[in-house]
């Protein structure tokens, strides 16, 4: 999995971890897409609440010092 998060291409994931055929590659890609989109759903969501809560009353971000 650490070579699929590096970036690494299929043809070099099949040769790091011994795989003959392309699926069982692509279901180590798989993997880290889906971990990455939980990640990134999870970033999003305390982004949004952190936005919420430094809003003025206008509406506006307050100047932080």
């Amino acid at each position: 999995m650490l070579a699929a998060k590096s970036g690494a291409g299929l043809k070099d994931l099949m040769a790091r971890m011994g795989h003959d055929n392309v699926r069982a590659a692509m279901i180590y890609q798989h993997a880290v897409r889906g971990a990455d989109r939980t990640i990134t759903d999870a970033i999003d969501r305390q982004i949004i609440g952190r936005d919420d809560e430094e809003d003025g009353s206008a509406g506006m971000p307050v100047p932080v010092s």
